[in-house]
């Protein structure tokens, strides 16, 4: 299926779900506290969205005035912005996620993954300038079963 058609599946699940969600708590809560919770988690998140912005625009720039790679930064930035952003967009479900992921050990799984997906999709040059040199973990074999092959991964040279 390609990009064309799943981002608006996407987008029409996330409204189905908000509005089942919207109904269920109304209809337990009432509809004026549903109401109040949906404007609160957009406030909320609007404050997270500023606040997280100027955190990564900091860590970006800490990260390049001390000659570290930026990588880290930028996905720790990227995860808090994602986490702001769902809690702005009006609607309970989004407000939870968001929520979720700004506990420290859920972000730092986010995280991680959002390096792992950028570093698949990049060369390993522009991976290596922006997470800094991978690290590897190489298992020895059995001495009998020693062929002169060791796997591993080319690295492109940096220009």
């Amino acid at each position: 299926m390609s990009r064309r058609v799943r981002v608006p599946l996407a987008l029409l699940a996330v409204v189905l779900a908000e509005t089942v969600v919207f109904s269920q708590v109304g209809g337990r809560l009432g509809f004026g506290w549903a109401a109040a919770l949906v404007l609160a988690g957009s406030l909320l998140g609007l404050s997270v969205l500023k606040r997280e912005g100027l955190r990564a625009w900091r860590g970006l720039r800490a990260a390049v005035d001390a000659g570290r790679p930026p990588g880290r930064a930028v996905t720790d930035g990227l995860v808090g912005l994602a986490a702001g952003l769902l809690l702005a967009v009006p609607g309970l479900a989004t407000g939870v996620v968001g929520l979720v992921l700004m506990v420290p050990p859920v972000r730092g799984l986010a995280r991680r993954a959002v390096e792992r997906l950028a570093q698949r999709r990049v060369s390993s040059a522009v991976a290596g300038s922006l997470f800094g040199p991978r690290r590897v973990r190489v298992w020895a074999g059995r001495p009998d079963q020693a062929d002169g092959v060791l796997d591993g991964e080319v690295v492109e040279p940096r220009h």
